[in-house]
Order: C-alpha cells, then structure tokens, then sequence
C-alpha cells in the first residue's frame, strides 16, 4: 500500500476533469464501504481526511439542511450523548451548532433512550449516536435511537469511525453486534474510518448518506469570484491522491477473508487483555466492551501514575479524566500491529501495578485544594498559568511525567480546563 500511496501523492483530487482517475478510485473505494454497511444504491459519500472531517461535514449538512427546510430555526441544536466524540464538539463550535449533552448510564456507558428523546426541541436538527463510544466501546441503542429520528423527522449520524470496518467484520464472522448501519430505520448518515481499523494509511475517512437528497447540503460552490470555479464535495480544496488510492490498494489486499482473519486475531488478544486487566488486583474494566477497545479504572491506585509507570517501559496508556458518571481511567485500543504485545503488556501492567502501590500516592486533596484557591482567586486564568509553570507545563518541552499534571487538569472544570491546555499548546509550537 506505501507504493501505491507514494504513486498518487502529487496527483491533486480538487478537480475530478483533471485525474478522472481519482473519482474512480474514489467512487470505488466510498461504493465499498457502503456496501459493508449495507446500504442500498441510494447511499452515497466522500473520502475524507479523517473522522473529524467526516463528522463535521455531517453536522454542517445538518445545519445547512435546517437553514434551506426550517428557516425558523437560528439557534440550531444537536443532541449527543456525553460519550460522543470531541469532533461534535469541535463541529459545534465551528460551525455554530449548540450540543445539548445528554448523560449516560453510569453502568453501561450507553446513552438512555428515554433521555434522547427529552433532550429534543423545536431547534434540533440532528441525532448523534456511536458504534462503538471511543472511551468504553461499546454501541449506544441505534435502533431505538433511529426510531425517535423517524418519529421527530430528524436527521440521525453514527459515528462508526473506529467500528464500520471491524464491527461489520464481526458480524461476519457470527458475533452478536446489534444492528448500527444503514438497515436501521432513521439512520441517515454514517462516519467509518479507512485508517483506524481498515488499516489504510493516515488521512482516509469516509462519510456516507442514505441519499443524494441529504449529500447535497455538504456539497460547496462558487463562481462568485474572477477565479476559476470551486466545486467542494468536502471541507479540502487541493488534497493528495495518496490515501485514496492507499485505502484502495489495501481494501483490495485483504479482501473480505484477510479483513475477516485480522479482526478474529484482534478480539481474541482483546478478550486475552480484558480478563487479564480484571485478574489483577486493584483493576477493573469498566462495562461491557463490544470490540477491540476498552478502558479499565483502580479503586485503589492512581492510574495517572501507573501510566507514568508503564510509559518508562515504552507503553503508552492513554489517561481519561473522570466525569460525575464515569471515574478516571486509562483507555486501551488493540490492532492488527499490536497483538503480538499483549503477554508483555499485561507482565509489565502486573509489575507497575506493585511498583505504584509501593510508593507515595499523590496527594488529591492537596492538589485539589491547590486547584480550589486557583480558582477563587481574582484572575483564575493567571494564577493557573503560574501554577503551571510550577508543575512544569510551559514553554516549548513536553513534560516526562504526566501524572501530577493530569490530577491537575482532572480536578478543573472542564472551560477552565479548556482555556489551560490551549495555552498549553499555543507556547508549544513555535
């Protein structure tokens, strides 16, 4: 697949008259991935660069849907359970979206039915729903949540981005999934990622519809200018050739049995992984995980220091801040590539596990007494800023050590959060 990357990475997918060439590679690859998500011929989509590209082009058809059909409506909501990902998020506020948060299950991690269709009102515009959540893995009800979309008349996303692909394999292969993709009644649009568990090379999503009727808002024109004209499918212009013909090469590659073969190898170290997590003292997965990612929490350590631990093995755990329904965690993806660690991983998990438990545990209440006086002082955004430089969050060099910071960032409320790592990261790149 690198070659056949490598082979169109100058060629130039923003004028389809220009490399034809690229609409049907294109056209190809997007027929493909619809087809695995069992739409019909109606169904329609792009590649994109990634999910948060495909969601964003689902919200703003949403919305310029709304503005064409329901004129009425100028402060547009989506409604989205908490565990959506951060991409609705960042739709939202580029695209003037307001995101009513609807919680979830604190056992399960699914959104409840019932609270969906409460959060609606006469200014919603679209539904959002995940196959599978990234933080726990597991699916939100699509079915019912498809058919509150019909009763409503309102547009229905799933974020499949991480599942499409393994999800519709599993099924495949004989494993109870439930039905999240275009079979269901009311699901109008569908986000599947081609470099998370297709395996393509970075830079390839897809966003599909249920029909042109819908694709049509996401699409971009003007001839306004003394240019030449610009015909938008998606948000890019000028765009590489190079991971549509990249997810092509491998779509082609592994085929139906060699996808198959992969995604059986992935659950089986999967579930080696969770019962291994859950034999360990202290550990435990949190809900029932339907694919190959998972995230575990400790009722008796800090896992932001465990994760410290296994970082100066080579391990990269990635740390979940609590909410008021889900505690602190550390979140684990499995692939294709990583499958031949699971063994060492859990030896290593086993070993930090002792190690954290043997020395000095943060002080949570110090620090969020620290966080506490940050914020009733007269410039919170000041005082965090000299807290920080005291934690060593400045200037231009990543930290070795996350733990201290992360108790910091878990303990402030999530705007104040938001303003800390945005200027975090605007010392860090020059």
């Amino acid at each position: 697949t690198r070659a056949a990357y490598l082979s169109f990475l100058s060629e130039n997918g923003l004028d389809p008259t220009v490399f034809p060439s690229m609409l049907k590679l294109e056209t190809d690859v997007v027929r493909a991935i619809i087809n695995l998500l069992r739409g019909d011929a109606n169904a329609v989509g792009h590649l994109t660069t990634g999910g948060t590209e495909s969601i964003m082009l689902a919200v703003k058809t949403a919305r310029d849907k709304a503005r064409r059909e329901h004129p009425e409506i100028t402060q547009p909501e989506m409604v989205l359970p908490r565990t959506a990902h951060a991409a609705f998020h960042k739709a939202a506020h580029y695209l003037s979206v307001k995101p009513v948060l609807v919680n979830i299950d604190p056992q399960t991690f699914k959104v409840r039915t019932e609270d969906m269709h409460a959060a609606i009102t006469p200014n919603t515009i679209l539904l959002v729903a995940s196959a599978p959540n990234y933080s726990q893995g597991v699916i939100d009800p699509i079915v019912e949540i498809g058919e509150i979309a019909q009763e409503k008349n309102l547009l229905f996303h799933v974020d499949a981005c991480v599942g499409g692909l393994h999800l519709s394999f599993m099924r495949k292969l004989g494993y109870d999934i439930p039905d999240f993709d275009f079979t269901v009644p009311g699901v109008t649009s569908i986000s599947t990622d081609l470099h998370k568990y297709g395996y393509a090379a970075k830079g390839c999503s897809v966003i599909m519809y249920r029909s042109k009727e819908i694709r049509k808002y996401q699409i971009f024109a003007c001839t306004e200018t003394t240019g030449y004209t610009l015909i938008n499918p998606t948000m890019l212009s000028s765009k590489s050739g190079g991971p549509m013909v990249g997810a092509w090469a491998i779509l082609n590659f592994l085929g139906e049995e060699g996808y198959k073969r992969i995604v059986k190898e992935v659950q089986e170290g999967t579930r080696k992984l969770i019962d291994g997590i859950n034999a360990v003292d202290g550990l435990q997965v949190l809900g029932e995980p339907v694919m190959c990612m998972f995230s575990f929490k400790s009722d008796t350590i800090n896992v932001y220091q465990l994760a410290d631990e296994m970082s100066k093995r080579g391990w990269y755990i990635q740390g979940q801040f609590s909410t008021p329904l889900t505690p602190r965690n550390l979140h684990i993806s499995v692939s294709q590539g990583t499958l031949h660690n699971v063994e060492a991983l859990l030896k290593d998990l086993r070993e930090c596990v002792e190690i954290v438990k043997g020395a000095t545990p943060l002080d949570s209440n110090a620090i969020h007494a620290m966080v506490g006086a940050a914020l009733q002082s007269p410039d919170p955004e000041a005082a965090l800023t000299q807290f920080a430089a005291s934690a060593g969050l400045t200037g231009t060099e990543l930290p070795s050590e996350m733990a201290f910071i992360n108790e910091v960032l878990d303990a402030l409320p999530d705007e104040l959060c938001n303003v800390f790592l945005i200027n975090f990261f605007n010392d860090l790149y020059v």
